[in-house]
């Protein structure tokens, strides 16, 4: 079981003072009250005491906001730490709030105390009072601990909103991006021209050519989730090499290594296929021989998909118009899965072509 990371809060100077203002402002406020109940029951005010008493209980209370948060922030809930956890860190982080809020506040009224020129002030007897501001203070800590541990969940929910949004946004891009590479007029007119050539000598591979080429299209315009098995984007890549087979014949072979075990494994859609779309869109060019390696394989806590090709590698001018648009894209899908767990690695195989490799968590993507 890994161990949790303990967590401090960011603390932010805007929010900081608009909460040191509502603090001052509830401190007037019950203040005033305090008056006006001793104006009730026939007493007299002791001048602005009242206010001072309630002032520095309510900005002690904001002074020692930050333990609160950071308990919060380590034990959102029992149901994400467990009860253990949760009561532990709860329970020691009020009894330090309660005894720095005691201690400051009783510490800043023997301060304004002397300074305002009213004497000592007089704490009352300390066993009684210490456990009467833990009472109070009891109140303080849960109802605002409460109410930032769904001010925190909130926020989570929204953030994933929005993440989940964008990921849609780019998903549909990914779709897009991948029908306007296999609807590109040269990748068409190969496609149709290999079919016209063989449908009168070979009614069989006809029919495949024209399922492979159905089947892309069908994926990228139905395809909504962000992510598939390993299984099933193999399915689609086989389809796409099956119609470069057709374009150019011998000039391209792909070869396939995945480890046994990995077909269940969730990757992103279009990966694979976008990598060996790029692969040969950087090398068409090339007369001599071009193979691209498929690789799959558990690394670690994760998966790790592996392209190479036996071309012109990184670095050198290749044919295609915007070179590295394809991975940059594929590394922001990566980012919007996995909040940037996952890896994209750009290397040189040993003929010098270019390998490329993504690493992703083992953890099934939200």
């Amino acid at each position: 079981m890994v161990r949790p990371t303990w967590k401090w809060p960011h603390l932010r100077a805007r929010p900081a003072l608009a909460l040191f203002g509502f603090c001052l402002l509830l401190g007037l406020w019950m203040g005033l009250t305090l008056c006006l109940t001793i104006l009730t029951e026939g007493g007299e005010v002791p001048g602005a005491r009242p206010f001072v008493w309630e002032v520095t209980g309510a900005l002690g209370i904001w002074a020692v906001l930050p333990i609160l948060y950071t308990a919060v922030l380590n034990a959102p809930g029992p149901r994400v730490v467990g009860w253990g956890r949760f009561l532990g860190i709860h329970a020691g982080a009020f009894v330090l709030f309660t005894g720095l809020h005691t201690a400051l506040m009783v510490g800043s009224r023997h301060l304004l105390y002397a300074l305002l020129g009213w004497g000592a002030y007089d704490s009352g007897e300390l066993a009684f009072r210490i456990p009467m501001e833990a009472q109070k203070d009891l109140i303080s800590y849960t109802v605002s601990a409460t109410l930032w541990s769904f001010l925190q969940a909130w926020k989570k929910r929204h953030a994933r909103a929005l993440r989940e949004a964008a990921l849609e946004a780019e998903l549909r891009a990914a779709q897009l991006q991948s029908l306007t590479g296999q609807l590109h007029p040269h990748f068409l007119f190969n496609a149709l021209n290999t079919v016209s050539a063989v449908m009168y000598e070979d009614l069989a591979r006809t029919d495949r050519l024209l399922s492979d080429l159905g089947g892309l299209l069908r994926a990228s315009l139905e395809r909504r989730e962000a992510t598939w098995t390993l299984a099933e984007e193999r399915t689609q890549a086989a389809r796409f090499v099956a119609l470069l087979a057709a374009r150019f014949g011998e000039r391209v072979t792909v070869r396939w290594e995945v480890a046994p075990g990995m077909d269940g494994a969730q990757v992103p859609c279009f990966a694979l296929q976008a990598l060996v779309e790029n692969a040969v869109k950087h090398n068409q060019d090339r007369t001599e021989p071009l193979e691209v390696r498929i690789r799959a394989r558990e690394d670690g806590a994760g998966w790790r998909l592996e392209v190479e090709d036996t071309g012109r590698g990184f670095g050198t001018p290749s044919p295609a118009s915007g070179p590295g648009v394809g991975l940059a894209h594929l590394e922001r899908i990566l980012a919007l899965l996995h909040a940037g767990r996952a890896r994209l690695e750009r290397s040189h195989g040993p003929e010098g072509g270019a390998r490329v490799s993504l690493w992703l968590p083992r953890e099934a993507t939200a």
